[in-house]
């Protein structure tokens, strides 16, 4: 069988019109349940065996699971309508938003890349005697554990555990795969009625699978709620020390770390030639996991969160979210839009949520009014990887407005710099939401106006750049220039001709080919569409002459190169071909020309108007040639040596 909607109205609790909905999707839906996860648990059992079932309950989706398991079937697609649809207060049409969120459950999902993690259990234990050494014992049978001390412990009398004291002086890694510095290091030397500790040295190394942080003090990584393996309890909060515990008692086995971020070093705008250009991701990271490689940037794909935030502000594309890729989320973008709009739906405003949000949702659902039949909800992993692109193809596919929930632990500066750049390019029609209180977050989304979407929809393709630059056209049109906030990814590069010595330094070193050279001709040119405003050229400019201006340049002359500064060419005095700037000749006769021991007289100082073969020729047959050398020797001959054998 194909396709087919299994759903349930739970208990008679919500409204749906299966044969409306059935048709705007052009799925089936063979029957209108009520209580598929008790009584009709067979008509799911029949559905799920039938396979391509998808199931419009998202809230039993562990049992739908379980059921599959048990009958050999692949896990059925849940999808949760009641919550995000059926439930709301709103008495307008519904049918628009159930078919779009349908419509998105049916996309295929992309297989997520991922590589395996193996913890063998080897946990260190930091913390006060009294905390650590009770944790050690209530671990000892289900990790291998060993306790650091500190210098003044005593030795405990046991051999259950392994005791070492010291201080730890650095740590690096994540789960599986850390790495300990301790000075002074002392092990446990049992023996008599006193056990003592070894001789202290400093630079003890060793590594382990789990970090298990008791110590109250300030955390040994950055974001160490995002640092897997390494777990923190407070020692003067019982609760916060037994879930670190139980926590840790899980992290044995095989584990997949998913590979969050793909880049592509090559387009990398971080550094060229010793010069600091891009530094948005490392900046940004959370954790760390992003360090400076030579002239582009790594990442650690162990200690890497997921977050998103470098790809989200990477204005190359050199790093781009994978997981799943970026194609694959602006598809579920459109195809909420299309769906909404082709059920007749009008006006459609996107609500982005991550996990938080999407339990806020819930609960709005069933303790409050729910969400409006025009708010259309997408859940994401990484709230921080929904950027300015994202919002702009959102408002280009039909969206009308575009709301981000903010949640905990997120970048929120990331989300506050990109919602600031997509309003700049589409005119205010995105905005944060923050609300921790699900009764705030209906009445907000109840009580927003109503904007008016676009008419003449488009799908945008392409990277993320060529994605904005298509939306921002759809939706302004007849605008050519439109002004950006600063540290915006699209600008234009200006150069001061008055100062500008057309030495080419920026165009050696531009990332992106942005600007350009003309061989035949001293000129700099420059590809708008192509600039990244990485900074390198005005950073390398010896004359200080270039600066930026962020703004998204939207004409067609955008996309070729255009001469932002040329002067005459000098012509060789001997030869007449072109070479160097004219200007800049002129200043280096005035500097050289009687001044320098190799330019004295009329003939020398002629030589630097020359070209280079001319120059080169000049100076070899000159008096006194800089680069002659001795005369050659004669080349010498059989004759030569008969005869000075004759003459013996």
């Amino acid at each position: 069988m194909g396709k087919q909607l299994i759903i349930c109205d739970c208990s008679g609790s919500q409204q749906i019109d299966t044969t409306a909905l059935s048709r705007a999707t052009g799925i089936p839906c063979p029957k209108l349940h009520s209580a598929l996860c008790t009584g009709e648990i067979e008509a799911a059992a029949g559905a799920i065996a039938d396979g391509e079932a998808i199931i419009c309950c998202a809230q039993e989706q562990s049992l739908f699971e379980q059921l599959a398991a048990e009958i050999g079937a692949p896990a059925p697609v849940c999808l949760d309508l009641r919550d995000r649809a059926g439930w709301t207060a709103d008495t307008g049409d519904t049918l628009p938003k159930m078919s779009a969120l349908t419509a998105e459950a049916g996309l295929p999902v992309a297989a997520a890349k991922s590589i395996d993690v193996i913890s063998e259990g080897v946990c260190l234990i930091l913390g006060p005697a009294e905390i650590a050494l009770a944790a050690a014992e209530k671990l000892q049978d289900v990790l291998a554990v060993t306790v650091l001390l500190n210098e003044t412990a005593r030795p405990p009398m046991t051999r259950a555990f392994e005791a070492v004291r010291g201080r730890l002086k650095r740590a690096s890694g994540a789960l599986g795969q850390f790495d300990v510095t301790i000075d002074a290091f002392q092990q446990l030397t049992p023996g008599g009625r006193q056990w003592g500790w070894s001789t202290p040295r400093d630079g003890g190394q060793s590594n382990c699978d789990i970090i298990l942080d008791l110590s109250g003090e300030a955390s040994l990584f950055p974001a160490p709620e995002k640092r897997i393996g390494y777990l923190r309890g407070d020692p003067r909060h019982a609760p916060s020390v037994a879930d670190a515990l139980l926590q840790a008692a899980q992290l044995v086995g095989t584990f997949e770390k998913p590979l969050y971020v793909r880049n592509q070093p090559l387009l990398c705008a971080h550094s060229r030639a010793d010069q600091t250009g891009c530094r948005k991701c490392l900046d940004i990271c959370p954790t760390g996991a992003i360090s400076a490689s030579g002239d582009h940037v790594s990442i650690d794909p162990m200690i890497c969160a997921g977050c998103g935030s470098c790809a989200t502000l990477c204005p190359s594309g050199a790093l781009t979210y994978d997981a799943p890729p970026t194609d694959s989320l602006m598809r579920r973008i459109q195809t909420l839009a299309t769906a909404f709009l082709g059920a007749g739906g009008i006006a459609p405003r996107l609500l982005v949520v991550n996990g938080h949000g999407g339990e806020m949702i819930r609960y709005a659902a069933r303790y409050g009014t729910g969400l409006p039949a025009n708010v259309i909800p997408l859940e994401l992993e990484a709230l921080n990887r929904f950027g300015h692109a994202e919002i702009l193809a959102a408002l280009a596919a039909g969206f009308a407005w575009v709301d981000i929930l903010l949640a905990p632990g997120i970048e929120q500066d990331v989300l506050e710099r990109e919602v600031a750049l997509a309003n700049a390019i589409s005119g205010e029609k995105s905005a944060l939401l923050d609300h921790f209180d699900p009764d705030a977050l209906s009445e907000t989304l109840f009580g927003a106006a109503v904007p008016t979407a676009l008419a003449d929809v488009v799908r945008p393709l392409g990277n993320r750049r060529q994605i904005t630059r298509q939306a921002a056209k759809a939706l302004t049109p007849g605008t050519a220039v439109l002004p950006l906030p600063a540290e915006a990814p699209y600008g234009a590069v200006l150069v001061d001709t008055s100062a500008c010595t057309l030495c080419l330094s920026c165009v050696s070193l531009c990332p992106s080919g942005a600007l350009g050279d003309n061989p035949d001709l001293p000129q700099l040119r420059f590809q708008e569409d192509a600039c990244l405003q990485c900074g390198l050229c005005a950073n390398i400019c010896p004359e200080d002459a270039i600066t930026y201006e962020p703004r998204l340049n939207l004409a067609d002359s955008a996309l070729s190169q255009v001469v932002l500064h040329e002067e005459e060419p000098c012509a060789c005095v001997e030869c007449g071909a072109l070479f160097g700037v004219k200007s800049t000749v002129d200043k280096i006769v005035g500097m050289l020309a009687d001044k320098h021991a190799m330019f004295q007289g009329s003939e020398a100082a002629r030589m630097i108007r020359m070209c280079d073969k001319c120059r080169v020729n000049a100076q070899h047959h000159q008096e006194n040639a800089p680069f002659r050398g001795a005369d050659r020797p004669r080349v010498r001959t059989t004759d030569d040596y008969l005869s000075k054998r004759r003459d013996h």
